[in-house]
């Protein structure tokens, strides 16, 4: 199912369901569309939210990990949100694993699938390929098991992306960023449950940094899929969301 966005002041999101929120950080190529099967699998729960980071259109003096944190700090306060279920892949999972520690009080649940904060081989780092087609398609596709997954439509919306060269320029100062915020020292103090969801195949944060994650977390819980990579909630969205079905009944049902 195809949701629509809505729009409050500067935030563009999704919302839908009712109940306590959960919000959904994408990564640093993510779109909305990617957590498709989240919402259709627990809107019935929760208040699924997603915002848009302005991950490409804001300042480039404002493009980092920080920027991000205060956008979606803002995006919080905006909302009136707390009591959160906080679910974030890739870059999303660093941000919120920030918020977490910035707004313990507001965190119930933490959710981290292919996370960076600790280690993640990336493109960001370096300035994509612009204008070359095969490349992104190439690199669209190393984020997944079954490179079928990686859609004509979605390669065409990340080769628009890098085709921008402000965008491109955002792109490596937020990746850079993110490599340069190791957190193995801070998130020792973690407080929220946290479920750690990682695709056994992962090629960008392997299985080795969920081991980590979880060994660094206090109360933390880490499944694997198999034949799964970098996005498991749009690789294998029944086994993602069975998991994560399972993890919160049993957290919630203890508190």
């Amino acid at each position: 199912m195809v949701y629509q966005t809505k729009q409050e002041g500067q935030y563009t999101y999704v919302e839908e369901g009712t109940g306590k929120p959960m919000l959904i950080l994408h990564g640093l190529f993510g779109a909305l569309s990617n957590f498709n099967d989240v919402i259709d699998g627990f809107k019935g729960q929760y208040r699924v939210i997603i915002p848009m980071m302005p991950i490409y259109d804001m300042p480039m003096r404002q493009a980092s990990l920080e920027g991000l944190l205060k956008f979606i700090e803002g995006f919080v306060e905006t909302k009136n949100l707390s009591e959160l279920t906080l679910l974030g892949n890739s870059l999303g999972g660093h941000v919120a694993l920030l918020y977490s520690l910035a707004h313990p009080e507001d965190v119930e649940t933490l959710i981290l699938t292919g996370s960076s904060g600790l280690f993640e081989n990336t493109m960001g780092g370096s300035f994509p390929k612009r204008g070359d087609y095969a490349y992104i398609k190439e690199r669209v596709e190393y984020t997944f098991y079954d490179p079928a997954t990686a859609t004509k439509d979605l390669v065409d919306e990340c080769f628009e992306i890098t085709s921008s060269i402000p965008k491109c320029m955002n792109i490596v100062q937020i990746a850079k960023s993110a490599q340069r915020n190791n957190m193995a020292s801070e998130i020792t103090a973690i407080q929220a449950p946290t479920c750690l969801i990682w695709g056994l195949n992962d090629t960008i944060t392997p299985p080795h940094v969920g081991h980590e994650f979880n060994r660094l977390i206090p109360n933390s819980e880490l499944y694997f899929i198999d034949k799964c990579c970098h996005a498991p909630m749009m690789e294998q969205p029944e086994a993602f969301n069975s998991i994560l079905d399972k993890y919160l009944k049993t957290v919630h049902t203890e508190n």
